[in-house]
């Protein structure tokens, strides 16, 4: 039993470490891809990596059933089993991440019944690297040795590799003065300051960040630099931000996830959420490429919140959809999302092509417009914290995916999102400059979206929300495709009488036909919302700009999308340098 033990433990160690293996493999690889500027490698890579970790973790489980013919639980043997497993995590340098590695694995053998703390790690182990020294995984700078450019000049030549700065001195200018103008607490002499600078570069689509904070007398300021590159083998510092409510919306829950070649990932995420505190752990695992950690810590941080809290799950505020049933806790900034037994008759689909939708979006670029999803099986909720209308909700639309053990729901599939207010619920209570706003946002979400080769087919407002920083993000995804499945048409001008009173379309509608003028009758309905709306995208109302979109993604041109606003680049200061 104890040699069987050690070879189960051992099998899934080295399964874990396969994938972790892999896993830096790709994302070592992404500097290369930016400094080539291999824009459609950096897409192809991101979707790989997703599917690394259930793709080891079913090789792990296959060849635990095939090599030790396992296909009950054997209790004493599976004590032990943990038992060896926190012995190879003793000097692991990713613990956290292997004991979530072996919770799926135990997860694909056995029952849910058996999900508690003998067998699997609902409570972590790896707190205890909280009790050893901290990795060295950021490099201090002291200005004073060098002086302050000279300084900032070795910091961003650290990271540069083998493509240089097209004009290095006069962005290290820049840069200085933004810092100087945003950054109160940098004001003090060169000798009370120290740069500490993570010693990885964070790459996304086509932008590489560098992170670190400056500690002065007045205290931390937190800071991101982002680098692109021109196209033409040049290198150029396009933006600072000093803030962390900014840094926050780089890392923010409609972003792709970064490539960051760090060995610690539990010191990286403390050290981030040292610049960032309103990000959780859960946000920062994920957002480093480690979504299945970020899953595991969101769930424990859950457990944690119902056992401090008291008020009840409700269905969440809004229209209802046809495909989801949607509630949520008010004390807890997410929502539960579980998709319909039984559709409307108008949604010609089923439940697998609706998973399908959603693993699309996990898998792709979400250009800071779509909300990322986490996708649970097997959730546990205690009854009582329900309230009647929801369970009385889930009951009528959603009973396959329903079963009761004591006191405990137990759904069986459901995604979690965080939650946001439903656009049509805020224009409904926003004053006029809001609704310029937020509806500049929302066109600025449908263009960013079909840039990036995402047609989100149905745009009413009520699928689109709003966050706590005001931007706009898609999160219906039920009828979404790619670019070139839609035939965008210019809508036939009626002539005759009985074509302009017609109750039905007098002229032929196929399959995947979009005529964009309809925008602005079926989603912008309200004169108010269609005025502001028409102020800054009046042209998403003609065919020849979707046209020209699908064109574009046809030929594999990728658009700039920003993680930040245009004010804080440094176009404008380079003008004013030259």
């Amino acid at each position: 039993m104890k040699n069987l033990a050690g070879d189960i433990a051992n099998t899934i160690i080295n399964g874990f470490d396969r994938h972790i293996h892999l896993f830096i493999e790709i994302t070592k690889s992404a500097q290369q891809r930016f400094h080539k500027s291999q824009w459609s490698e950096v897409q192809k890579a991101a979707k790989a990596r997703t599917t690394f970790y259930e793709e080891r973790v079913k090789e792990t489980y296959e060849t635990i059933k095939q090599d030790f013919c396992i296909d009950s639980l054997d209790d004493n043997l599976w004590l032990q089993v943990k038992q060896n497993y926190i012995k190879l995590l003793a000097d692991h340098m990713q613990p956290e991440l292997a004991e979530t590695f072996y919770n799926s694995v135990f997860c694909w053998l056995f029952h849910r019944k058996y999900y508690h703390n003998d067998y699997i790690f609902v409570e972590s182990t790896a707190q205890r690297l909280d009790d050893r020294p901290t990795p060295s995984i950021y490099t201090s700078y002291k200005p004073e040795i060098k002086g302050l450019k000279e300084t900032v000049c070795d910091i961003m030549n650290a990271h540069k590799s083998t493509v240089p700065f097209r004009d290095l001195s006069g962005d290290v200018d820049i840069l200085i003065r933004a810092f100087r103008r945003k950054a109160h607490k940098t004001r003090f002499k060169l000798e009370d300051l120290q740069f500490d600078i993570l010693d990885f570069t964070f790459y996304r689509n086509k932008g590489a960040y560098l992170i670190g904070r400056v500690l002065s007398p007045a205290g931390e300021t937190p800071f991101i630099v982002s680098v692109l590159n021109d196209d033409e083998g040049g290198l150029y510092i396009d933006a600072l931000l000093s803030k962390s409510e900014d840094m926050a919306v780089v890392f923010g829950f409609a972003r792709a996830y970064f490539f960051v070649d760090c060995l610690h990932p539990y010191a990286l995420v403390n050290f981030l959420q040292s610049l960032i505190p309103h990000k959780t752990k859960a946000d920062l695992y994920s957002a480093i490429g480690f979504h299945k950690q970020g899953k595991t810590q969101f769930y424990r941080d859950f457990l944690n919140h119902l056992d401090n809290s008291g008020d009840k799950l409700t269905l969440a505020p809004g229209i209802k959809g046809m495909v989801m049933s949607v509630f949520t806790l008010p004390s807890y900034p997410y929502v539960f999302k579980i998709i319909k037994d039984k559709f409307s008759p108008s949604k010609n689909m089923t439940r697998a092509d609706v998973k399908g939708k959603y693993r699309l979006v996990k898998l792709h670029d979400r250009v800071g417009r779509m909300a990322d999803t986490m996708e649970y099986s097997e959730v546990a909720f205690p009854k009582d914290r329900f309230d009647t209308e929801v369970l009385e909700e889930l009951q009528k639309v959603a009973p396959s995916l329903l079963r009761y053990e004591d006191d405990l729901l137990i759904i069986k599939h459901l995604y979690i999102e965080r939650r946001m207010v439903p656009l049509n619920l805020y224009l409904a209570k926003a004053s006029d400059e809001e609704i310029e706003q937020a509806l500049y946002g929302y066109g600025k979400a449908i263009k960013e979206l079909i840039s990036a080769d995402i047609f989100p087919g149905d745009m009413l407002l009520k699928n689109f929300g709003v966050t706590r920083h005001g931007r706009v993000i898609f999160y219906d995804y039920d009828e979404i495709t790619y670019m070139n499945e839609v035939n965008f048409r210019v809508k036939p001008e009626a002539i005759t009488e009985e074509q302009i009173y017609a109750a039905e379309p007098w002229y032929s509608v196929a399959p995947g036909d979009m005529f964009p003028e309809e925008l602005g009758t079926f989603a912008l309905a309200n004169p108010k919302y269609l005025k502001a709306f028409k102020i800054h995208h009046k042209d998403l109302l003609t065919a020849s700009y979707w046209q020209q979109s699908q064109k574009n993604v046809a030929e594999g041109i990728y658009e700039d999308v920003y993680p930040y606003p245009d004010k804080f680049r440094f176009c404008e200061m380079r003008k004013t340098n030259k």
